[in-house]
């Protein structure tokens, strides 16, 4: 089935489905885990939209809600102790919050796929890569073995692993890292999925492989016209791939906007330090900055914006008034800042 055949999707499975609608529209997005320790709203409202043929990346340090929205989306988080509590996840129009389990689990791998950060652990040590690709079909397409094999032999040349047919055969620890994250890729695609969410998809490889996947989920996106939500705390991951980059920051989205202008006039504190903190081929011979302390623990957020304890521009404003809401800046770009226009340079 490709892509845009929706006619091949049972309506069974997706009543009211939009052939129209965004690919996925995630709405106000909560989720919370329930700890001894108390209650970590680790995603606290997220929005954002992924069309046809685009990439939205999500961006920000380690345990900032990145992994929980994405697995949110996909279905798979641990309930307890992860509780999805409001919001919406709009796939072509329809709610799969409000799907069935069975409906939720016929939508996976099938319209929207997921990408592991760490192949290693996601890929089973017992089994060949061309049975754990080739399962894709088998369970959701009734292929025989034969014709599963033939298949996984067809998406390992897709993806650019070299003796496809000789290696169909091997198990994952007799592939390099690149290549586990190319069988990782060739699961994902199996099925032609309309979405593909990459989580880390560089993470633990060397720059040159990092920009050889990079590079091929590009051109699968093009080919494909697939939407592609890459999760990533590397902003120089997502410079020559992203259309649209969505910054998070302690649950929340603090900042969104096209990647040119994000790069070119970041306007919140926040993003603004990520950029200073990566070293440039134009700027020589300075330290660079660093941003001090480390993010909040979740169950124990200060009141206020959640980056003021770290911020150069915080007021009392910042500490002792509710969170900011995303202000409108122009031009498709929002921050949640009160003094984005000083982080800008507009004040």
């Amino acid at each position: 089935m490709g892509v845009s055949d929706l006619s091949a999707v049972p309506m069974e499975v997706l009543p009211g489905l939009d052939p129209g609608a965004d690919l996925l529209d995630v709405r106000d997005l909560k989720v919370e885990f329930r700890t001894r320790d108390g209650v970590a709203k680790a995603v606290n409202g997220v929005s954002f939209t992924v069309r046809p043929g685009e990439t939205r990346a999500i961006l920000g340090e380690s345990g900032c809600g990145k992994s929980v929205t994405a697995q949110a989306v996909m279905g798979i988080l641990d309930t307890p102790p992860a509780h999805v509590t409001g919001g919406e996840v709009r796939y072509r129009g329809v709610d799969l919050l409000r799907l069935p389990a069975e409906q939720r689990r016929r939508i996976r791998g099938n319209h929207i796929a997921m990408v592991f950060q760490d192949a290693l652990s996601a890929l089973n040590p017992v089994f060949t890569v061309g049975f754990q690709i080739g399962e894709q079909f088998r369970k959701h397409r009734g292929m025989s073995r034969a014709d599963a094999k033939r298949r996984a032999i067809e998406l390992m040349d897709q993806v650019r692993i070299p003796a496809a047919k000789q290696r169909v055969n091997e198990y994952p620890h007799q592939f390099s890292g690149g290549m586990r994250q190319r069988v990782m890729i060739a699961i994902a695609l199996a099925l032609d999925p309309d979405v593909l969410i990459a989580d880390e998809p560089t993470t633990a490889l060397d720059v040159t492989v990092q920009a050889q996947i990079m590079s091929l989920l590009g051109e699968l996106l093009r080919d494909r016209r697939m939407g592609l939500v890459l999760i990533t705390h590397d902003m120089g991951v997502v410079a020559d791939v992203a259309d649209d980059i969505s910054v998070m920051y302690a649950g929340r989205i603090v900042e969104e906007a096209p990647v040119h202008d994000i790069y070119a006039r970041p306007a919140h504190p926040y993003t603004k330090a990520l950029l200073e903190s990566i070293p440039r081929v134009d700027v020589q011979g300075r330290r660079l900055n660093v941003i001090s302390g480390l993010p909040p623990t979740l169950t124990r957020v200060a009141p206020g914006c959640a980056f003021n304890p770290r911020c150069r521009y915080a007021q009392p404003v910042c500490r002792e008034d509710p969170p900011p809401p995303l202000y409108d800046v122009g031009h498709r770009r929002t921050s949640a800042c009160h003094f984005h226009a000083a982080v800008t340079g507009d004040a």
